[in-house]
C-alpha cells in the first residue's frame, strides 16, 4: 500500500497513477479529489480568458470526463496579491475549478470526480498547457 501521492521524481508518474486508479477500484469510494498547483506558469496565458476556456475545455478531455455545460470563466479581485482569472467547469461526475494569479504567476486547480482519473497525467498535462516552471500534486483524496 502506499503512503502518499505527492509528484515525486524517483517514482514515475504513469506508476503512480496506476496505484492510484487501482486503488479507486479496489476500495470504491463515491469521488476522489486532488489539488494541482503550477508555478512560474507564462503570465500571458494565464491572463486569457478565451485560452483558460479553452484549457477547461482540453482538460476535461485529458482526464476522459464529459463537460456539462460551459466553463465559466471571470476575471476579477480588487487586492492586487489574490487578482486574476477563476474558472469552473461543471463535469457528469462533479467539477473542476481553476484559480489564476496574476501576481505570481500561479495556477491552483481542484479536481473532484466521482470516477477515477489519472491525477499525475492531469498535471502534467496542466503543467505543459501554461507553460509552468514547476507543478505539485496534494495527495489524492479519496472520499467516502
Amino acid at each position: 500500500m502506499f503512503k502518499n501521492l505527492f509528484l515525486i521524481s524517483t517514482i514515475s508518474s504513469k506508476k503512480l497513477d496506476d496505484e492510484v486508479v487501482g486503488r479507486y477500484t479496489e476500495e470504491n469510494p463515491w469521488g476522489m479529489n486532488c489539488s494541482i498547483d503550477l508555478y512560474e506558469a507564462d503570465p500571458k496565458l494565464i491572463k486569457d480568458i478565451e485560452y483558460v476556456k479553452k484549457f477547461m475545455k482540453d482538460l476535461v478531455k485529458s482526464i476522459n470526463m464529459k463537460a456539462y455545460g460551459e466553463p465559466v470563466v471571470v476575471h476579477f479581485g480588487d487586492i492586487p496579491r489574490v487578482a486574476g482569472i477563476s474558472a469552473m467547469q461543471l463535469i457528469e461526475t462533479s467539477s473542476i475549478t481553476a484559480h489564476f494569479a496574476d501576481a505570481t504567476n500561479s495556477v491552483h486547480i481542484d479536481i473532484f470526480s466521482c470516477s477515477s482519473f489519472r491525477p499525475h497525467k492531469a498535471a502534467l498535462f496542466c503543467k505543459k498547457y501554461f507553460k509552468a516552471e514547476e507543478e505539485r500534486i496534494s495527495p489524492v483524496i479519496f472520499r467516502f
